[in-house]
């Protein structure tokens, strides 16, 4: 890592102990009920709810919106604080539907480590790939859990080989499973040496943890099916000549990942997990910014906005905007100045989340995640400081892979819906365009789904239903360059061009002939498919 020379050993000791994580993998793979585990065991709920159980054990504390409830998914990058032995742990939790994979996109921007979930039986899958390669670009050190190890799953050496193969990491057993699906009995703990034993009468219960002194020990005949120990044994031995040892250089540098074995559902394998992330995880990273760095150790305090969730309390029409310290020590009632229009604001009323509970923080150190709540000044990508004109760098904006015209079911009502689509574009949920021809908006999504969350929602916080109509175009180029040339473009091409929320020009196409033929005429003119939400 290129500025992480930063140890603990010159953070002050709040800062030192906070971890601020995401959870990445492919839909399904358990990802949800493992955020859950980690609150239960962090004290934060009394009853971990699954996504697929029923009543009031389906409550996941993660998913507060009405289509994750309903669906059992998560579409929105959720934040939750809590403590865990002796640390403070950030746990952000992603959208694993690659519908949504623009929001987890940004997310990653504010976490100096990612747990990467994966299913025994599927092993690596694409939306596993995708996420690891954002990853992978910001050197971010990951730790892997291979869930549901109580089902039928793969080979253990058969799973570690494709992460290696197919992410190019080095893998590391931190733990090592006896026996798979009904025969799965627990862990050998390879770090620490000790026996791990699943009970799977209670699904919320610590597994029992038995000290043992090497494989031959006599007490793991009592625990252990003999012809298990004796698989375990082999494996284990060939683990430890083929594989390399654990290295925490290595593993923060994003070219290791310890892998732990476990059930989500079950509790099993979590609590090792998070121990690892407690004892191995980096403290908070420096930050990457213009015109310098930002440490997290530096007296004064910066943060900067990562994602913005309108309507989270849906009986007051909030926004509020996650913002991640980048340094310092905030205190509730500070001022401090938003750079992009250079104006102080008096942060009185900033919330720690437990999903979708919060509750007002008195303060807050670097590496914490607060919500202020406001009422639109704040969009992704600005920086809050004090006083200093630094930006935080590098938080994305994708150009959008799906576009359709969107009407209001009633047509009096089309005030209204600007006012609800120019919401969701400063919350990035959606790209709306408004063409500098005729009447209406193009909303343009990353996956299809996105669509009809917008619908729900708009039609849900605004009680306005909408139809989303076929669109000509196909795909949106945010266009930049010497101004003459820019204007002289914007009026050849009025009928392709459309103004994103920021009323940056936007060049819509239908073909790739269209891009092909802009290039062509306008050579000092770039067309580009993303656009950094640096503001």
């Amino acid at each position: 890592m290129s500025d992480s020379a930063h140890t603990s050993l010159d953070l002050p000791a709040e800062i030192a102990r906070r971890r601020t994580f995401a959870i990445i993998s492919h839909p399904d793979a358990g990802k949800t009920t493992l955020t859950e585990k980690f609150l239960l065991y962090g004290g934060a709920i009394q009853m971990a709810g699954q996504v697929r159980a029923k009543g009031e054990a389906r409550r996941t504390r993660s998913d507060f919106m009405q289509m994750e409830k309903d669906r059992g998914i998560s579409v929105s990058a959720s934040a939750m604080s809590f403590d865990f032995d002796g640390h403070r742990f950030n746990l952000v939790d992603t959208p694993g539907h690659s519908d949504f994979s623009e929001d987890t996109y940004r997310t990653l921007t504010a976490v100096d480590a990612a747990i990467m979930v994966i299913d025994g039986a599927k092993g690596v899958e694409s939306q596993t790939q995708k996420l690891f390669e954002v990853c992978r670009m910001r050197d971010l050190p990951i730790l892997t859990f291979c869930n549901k190890m109580d089902r039928e799953s793969r080979d253990t050496l058969e799973i570690i080989d494709e992460i290696q193969e197919n992410l190019a990491i080095d893998v590391t057993p931190a733990s090592w499973p006896i026996g798979v699906g009904r025969e799965f009995v627990g862990c050998y703990d390879m770090l620490h040496d000790r026996l791990e034993l699943m009970d799977r009468a209670d699904r919320n219960k610590v597994a029992a943890s038995i000290s043992i002194k090497g494989l031959d020990d006599p007490k793991l005949d009592e625990h252990i099916p003999a012809h298990l120990l004796e698989q375990l044994r082999e494996e284990v031995e060939i683990a430890r000549e083929l594989l390399p040892a654990f290295d925490r250089e290595a593993f923060l540098d994003g070219t290791l990942t310890p892998i732990w074995f476990g059930s989500a559902i079950n509790s099993f394998g979590v609590k090792e997990l998070m121990d690892g992330m407690a004892q191995y995880g980096p403290e908070p990273q420096p930050q990457k910014a213009e015109p310098r760095s930002i440490h997290a150790d530096e007296k004064k305090v910066m943060g900067f906005v990562f994602k913005v969730q309108a309507n989270m309390d849906p009986k007051h029409r909030d926004r509020v905007a996650f913002v991640r310290l980048a340094s310092g020590h905030f205190l509730r009632g500070m001022k401090l100045t938003h750079v992009r229009s250079k104006k102080q604001m008096a942060i009185s009323n900033p919330v720690l989340f437990l999903a979708s509970d919060r509750e007002l923080a008195e303060e807050a150190w670097a590496g914490d995640i607060i919500g202020i709540p406001n009422h639109g000044q704040l969009r992704i990508g600005d920086t809050l400081t004090e006083g200093e004109e630094i930006r935080v760098t590098g938080i994305p904006s994708f150009a959008p892979e799906l576009l359709q015209s969107v009407r209001a079911g009633d047509p009096m009502k089309s005030k209204h819906l600007e006012k609800a689509l120019m919401q969701f574009a400063e919350e990035g949920a959606a790209k709306v365009f408004k063409p500098a021809i005729g009447s209406g908006f193009i909303v343009g999504v990353v996956g299809a789904l996105q669509f009809e969350v917008l619908a729900s929602r708009i039609e849900l916080e605004y009680g306005l239903p909408v139809r989303f109509g076929q669109s000509q175009f196909t795909s949106a180029r945010w266009i930049s360059g010497p101004r003459a040339d820019l204007e002289k473009c914007v009026n050849t091409n009025k009928q392709h061009i459309s103004y994103d929320h920021d009323g940056d020009p936007v060049f819509l196409t239908r073909l790739q002939w269209d891009i092909d033929r802009i290039e062509r005429d306008f050579p000092t003119l770039t067309l580009s498919a993303t656009k950094e939400m640096m503001v």
